[in-house]
């Protein structure tokens, strides 16, 4: 067999080989092209592909206790009042008219309403959870009877008074009555209060009270 038919053989078998080898990887590839699922492609646009969204960050973990001493112990801290002076003027006048006539209450200051209401509705809880009241009267069953709340003079600027009407629709909902009182209010004037809370409420008081109302204690 001359050289040229040789050749010839030899070309057709190297064809049939690569022929071979690309049908098998053109049917591999179709194979896996119908076992993959196709996506939606939008209407009129078949040209683009729809993207998935990304995942959100995942939200920044709260230091854990050690973080937390570490930033402590690096911190200066000093301790300050809990009540402003007025609100300090209320609460004596409150604490002194409630002793004197007998009541069955006691007054708290600066309570956090997240542990005195409670809601079935996690938004609506999650809205009042933080705010926190001035002062507050409870019975002896520790139960609340009435928030005061203290305006002082910039009180109504900004977000203040949005944030008490929540306070206030909040303390309504749950049968807890709203007490406000300004700068202008006197201490006779907080005793008159105390004294409508109790008549609005039917409580008897175990002591005759007295003629004149009730005198702050002098700081």
């Amino acid at each position: 067999m001359d050289e040229s038919l040789e050749f010839i053989f030899f070309a057709s078998g190297a064809g049939a080989f690569l022929l071979g080898v690309g049908a098998t990887s053109w049917v591999r590839r179709l194979r896996d092209r119908a076992r993959r699922p196709e996506r939606p492609q939008p209407a009129g646009r078949p040209h683009l592909r729809l993207v998935p969204p990304s995942p959100p960050p995942a939200a920044a973990s709260s230091p854990d206790a050690a973080e937390q001493l570490r930033c402590v112990t690096a911190a200066p801290f000093r301790a300050r009042p809990l009540l402003s002076k007025p609100e300090a003027r209320i609460l004596r006048t409150a604490e002194a008219a409630i002793a004197e006539r007998g009541l069955p209450w006691r007054v708290m200051a600066q309570v956090c309403l997240g542990e005195i209401l409670a809601s079935p509705s996690a938004r609506a809880y999650a809205a009042i959870s933080s705010k926190r009241v001035d002062l507050l009267l409870i019975d002896a069953a520790s139960q609340p009877i009435a928030a005061i709340e203290y305006q002082g003079t910039g009180h109504y600027l900004g977000a203040a008074p949005a944030g008490d009407a929540v306070k206030k629709e909040a303390l309504r909902r749950a049968g807890v009555r709203w007490i406000e009182l300004t700068s202008e209010h006197r201490p006779h004037e907080v005793v008159r209060e105390i004294d409508r809370l109790a008549a609005a409420l039917g409580v008897e008081r175990s002591r005759r009270a007295p003629e004149g109302p009730a005198a702050p204690a002098k700081e």
